[in-house]
């Protein structure tokens, strides 16, 4: 049999327009309308420098004479035109969504990945182990599962922001907020991949690495890991939508990020303060923005665990 040439070989990008899980999402509209939505506001929030007409966190550039304009209403004393309008101190809304958004989804992001190394790893270890490790976790894992994530973060930020000095709590508010925040998500982690590793322990090339002398941090790191990262995906992609929700609702609550670095939940609260004097869009756009991008990653995690899940196929 004649091998192939190089340049005959389909390439990655072909395998994986190819592969089950493109071909799900080629036919899954409503996966591709959130996927849309995601990178939409995901790019616009990293691109915020270029693209926000304002910077709303530079004193310098805010007019206190711009402030309550309506949206695409000239302002009645500067004649400033503003797409979504301003909030209280002048800010453009637009300007503020995106910076805001950026926070918000840095936040999400760090406090699910903190969360899934977390519990990756604890999850590998009581899993792989077994006896009294397995026992000790599952049941930290179970008083945990008895309290209320917002309950429990919010619990861990009020401690943790106990133990920093005055001077420095606003410097590291966002990262006792991510720690909290991915101290009350690891337990969904660890469950899943202790379970998946029980299966995969007991499979034979397991066993044959053991038995010529494997270590077992390489058995579980080379071998089972990649073995039980599907589900870990799945629960990432919705893990990252209730990240960002906890984080707006923390910051809702006044806990979260400082006011000098409002995110879409600081923007919320600012806004709810005056949605009853009739500045209803400082209000509505933060909140319509936060509803779309949870929407979307909660959708797109929907999709991937359909995707994954070889039953549907």
């Amino acid at each position: 049999m004649a091998d192939f040439a190089p340049a005959d070989r389909p390439n990655f990008l072909a395998r994986a327009w190819d592969s089950d899980i493109a071909w799900s999402f080629r036919h899954s509209p409503l996966a591709i309308v959130a996927a849309l939505v995601s990178v939409l506001i995901i790019l616009a929030a990293v691109l915020a420098p270029w693209i926000a007409p304002h910077d709303p966190f530079n004193p310098a550039s805010l007019n206190l004479m711009d402030g309550f304009t309506p949206p695409m209403e000239p302002n009645q004393f500067t004649g400033n035109l503003y797409w979504l309008g301003t909030d209280n101190q002048g800010r453009d809304v637009f300007s503020t969504i995106l910076y805001g958004a950026r926070i918000s989804l840095f936040v999400g992001f760090m406090a699910v990945l903190f969360a899934m190394v977390l519990g990756i790893t604890l999850g590998l270890i009581a899993g792989y182990r077994g006896g009294w490790i397995d026992a000790l976790l599952m049941r930290v894992a179970d008083v945990q599962l008895t309290f209320p994530a917002i309950l429990l973060a919010l619990l861990i930020f009020g401690i943790a922001r106990g133990f920093i000095p005055p001077a420095m709590r606003d410097a590291m508010a966002i990262w006792v907020l991510i720690v909290a925040i991915g101290l009350s998500e690891w337990v969904n982690y660890a469950r899943v991949v202790r379970g998946a590793t029980m299966v995969e322990k007991n499979k034979e090339y397991v066993q044959a690495a053991r038995v010529i002398g494997v270590h077992p941090v390489r058995i579980l790191a080379r071998h089972i890991l990649p073995n039980v990262m599907g589900p870990v995906l799945v629960i990432a992609t919705i893990g990252l939508a209730l990240a960002i929700i906890a984080e707006a609702t923390l910051s809702f609550l006044g806990v979260g990020v400082p006011p000098t670095q409002p995110s879409l939940g600081t923007l919320i609260r600012i806004g709810q303060g005056f949605l009853f004097s009739g500045e209803w869009w400082i209000l509505l756009f933060p909140s319509i923005t936060l509803l779309a991008l949870a929407l979307s990653v909660n959708l797109l995690g929907d999709w991937l665990r359909d995707a994954l899940n070889p039953r549907l196929r």
